[in-house]
């Protein structure tokens, strides 16, 4: 039992020699930001911040346990994913229609408890969010999405959305 434990403290110990991915550190926030391409105000501005920029924005707020591994590893794809998924600190740079597009997955994943991710509630207790706030988010997303399709009527946008 002491060679296993052993073994598992040399494991534990030469990973951290690994290095981890590059921080994801840049400025918190930019001309293309979802702040300056979308009307918000405040209260969904903090709610955004404290709970999805961590993981969708280019810049995060690393926890004590980022640098150790396997667990920079983890997050750094987990931070990687989620920026290809929806990154806010490029909203303004996306077309119109995937604005929109983006704004409706943000409500309907909202709307579904699918984000943000349970995993990264566990630790991040205050990124949790209360039902006002659910429907706040989701009220802001799909008037949001009316503003887009009243200025891009050229753009070619699903019609009469009821599914959020």
């Amino acid at each position: 039992m002491k060679k296993i434990i052993l073994f598992l403290v040399v494991i534990i110990v030469a990973v951290q020699f690994i290095p981890g991915p590059p921080k994801n550190e840049g400025i918190a926030q930019n001309l293309n930001d979802i702040q300056h391409a979308v009307s918000m105000d405040s209260a969904i501005s903090n709610i955004l911040k404290r709970s999805c920029f961590d993981c969708h924005s280019n810049h995060t707020n690393y926890p004590w346990y980022s640098g150790a591994q396997p667990l920079a590893m983890w997050i750094g794809r987990h931070i990687e994913e989620g920026k290809d998924e929806l990154n806010f600190s490029a909203f303004g740079s996306y077309s119109s229609k995937k604005q929109y597009h983006k704004l409706e997955e943000i409500a309907e994943q909202i709307g579904e408890d699918e984000m943000p991710l349970a995993s990264y509630k566990i630790i991040h207790r205050s990124a949790g969010l209360s039902n006002k706030e659910k429907q706040l988010v989701i009220r802001w997303a799909q008037e949001a999405m009316q503003k887009i399709r009243k200025v891009e009527s050229t753009v070619e946008l699903p019609e009469n959305e009821t599914h959020l």
